[in-house]
């Protein structure tokens, strides 16, 4: 009886959990919510398409210290999206993301992780990694190094990155602290980076080029794709136009618009 008193507990502590991350609570409309949220995640897809940066700089107290260039023609995406048959949809919930295509050779710098990367049933645990001209080229973790060796050397793309994505730190996810070892939550709660696999949605017209087109944009190519968390509640993010100018995006570790 005590275990399924206990196991009973930790199922509703779960739902709990899911339902205030999804933005839904008691005495509140989670419709009405969840109309606002998609149109601040679609505001900041515009204003990010607008400025059609050039590069992203992050930095913060832990000492991740990142520079991204940007592919050419780059969509920023993420939030709602509108189906074939007209209906405008989230296809994801809960979602906190907006996110674009890093330049797989554009990358340089060094970044840490502020949360666990769920990997192959193994958890790796604060880690660095060191981009050079894309690539990562040094590393680290206090637990699983081993774990993380075997996913950058999967193959040639997964050294590389395939996503960006910016999520404001306070956020439900983010603020319920809990790691949920599933990525589609786990990734919601922190600005994020993808080793391997691009998406071919987030360049224009990248549904419809060919490997090699896509190749010599800078999009990268590899059998993984795994999601790890990087932001922090002190994140400072700069963009970086094309005609130089430098523009804040993130403050203390949230969306500055």
């Amino acid at each position: 009886m005590g275990k399924e008193s206990s196991d009973e507990e930790a199922f509703n502590k779960l739902m709990d959990a899911i339902l205030t991350a999804s933005r839904v609570n008691d005495g509140n409309d989670p419709i009405a919510e969840w109309e606002k949220h998609m149109k601040n995640l679609a505001n900041h897809n515009r204003i990010l398409n607008d400025y059609n940066f050039k590069s992203l700089h992050f930095q913060n107290s832990l000492g991740t210290n990142l520079s991204i260039e940007l592919v050419e023609g780059h969509i920023w995406g993420g939030g709602g999206e509108l189906a074939q048959n007209g209906v405008y949809f989230a296809p994801n919930i809960p979602t906190e993301e907006t996110f674009t295509m890093p330049h797989k050779n554009g990358v340089n710098g060094r970044v840490y992780s502020t949360k666990p990367l769920n990997y192959q049933g193994k958890l790796i645990e604060d880690f660095f990694l060191e981009f050079k001209d894309g690539k990562v080229v040094d590393y680290d973790a206090k637990k699983e190094k081993d774990t993380l060796k075997s996913l950058l050397e999967l193959d040639e793309g997964s050294s590389r990155l395939g996503e960006v994505a910016l999520i404001s730190f306070d956020s439900p996810i983010s603020n319920t602290n809990i790691l949920f070892y599933n990525t589609l939550f786990d990734e919601n709660a922190s600005c994020h980076l993808a080793l391997g696999n691009a998406y071919t949605m987030n360049i224009k017209d990248g549904n419809s080029l060919s490997d090699e087109e896509l190749a010599a944009k800078g999009y990268n190519k590899s059998m993984a794709h795994e999601d790890f968390m990087f932001g922090s509640a002190d994140m400072e993010i700069v963009g970086t136009t094309h005609d130089g100018k430098k523009v804040q995006i993130f403050s203390k570790g949230n969306f500055v618009f």
